[in-house]
């Protein structure tokens, strides 16, 4: 018997200080079983930290290795951003940034890891490419939360600190750094 995703619903307040961006969200996120905690929740992350219109969640989840794990489409289905998580081969950003006007990387993984990744292949427009630099501690720091189904906390951006507060009060904090890569 094949073993099934796990859908978490995840109720979620968002102040993103630093965009000005405030909503209240209600996701639905399929996990699948070989998905890790830590890639779960970048993917979480990076769709509340790049809110917009038209964001949308991969609909083959990581079994379609040619679509982004998150993306921004336009009312015309034209892909305005390509958000990935985790750490990308070089080919994979490569693609990337020739499939979608804005590619964003959301990874709790070392930059010289990323670097060192990156100068193994030519990746087109690499200097435009954002990436956002998760703590891991802060990451793994959320794993807990995913032994209920249903998860209610609040999400603040602030002056590059992430804060996560949970229904008792506890907050969960840590650091998220805009950076580029150089090739």
């Amino acid at each position: 018997m094949a073993l099934t995703a796990t859908v978490y619903r995840l109720g979620l307040t968002l102040s993103d200080v630093d965009r000005g961006v405030y909503e209240t969200l209600d996701l639905r996120v399929a996990r699948h079983p070989s998905e890790s905690a830590r890639y779960l929740w970048q993917r979480v992350l990076a769709y509340c930290l790049s809110y917009e219109e038209g964001i949308q969640f991969s609909k083959g989840g990581l079994s379609d290795a040619d679509e982004p794990p998150v993306s921004i489409v336009d009312p015309t289905g034209v892909r305005l951003a390509w958000i990935d998580v985790g750490a990308p081969s070089a080919e994979r950003m490569h693609r990337a940034s020739k499939a979608a006007r804005r590619v964003a990387l959301f990874t709790a993984t070392e930059r010289a890891n990323l670097e060192r990744e990156a100068a193994t292949r030519k990746i087109h427009a690499l200097e435009e490419l954002a990436v956002h630099l998760l703590e891991p501690r802060f990451v793994d720091a959320l794993e807990p939360l995913l032994e209920k189904k249903h998860i209610q906390v609040e999400l603040v951006r602030n002056s590059g600190t992430l804060y996560v507060t949970l229904p008792g009060g506890q907050v969960i904090e840590g650091a998220i750094t805009e950076t580029r890569l150089e090739g």
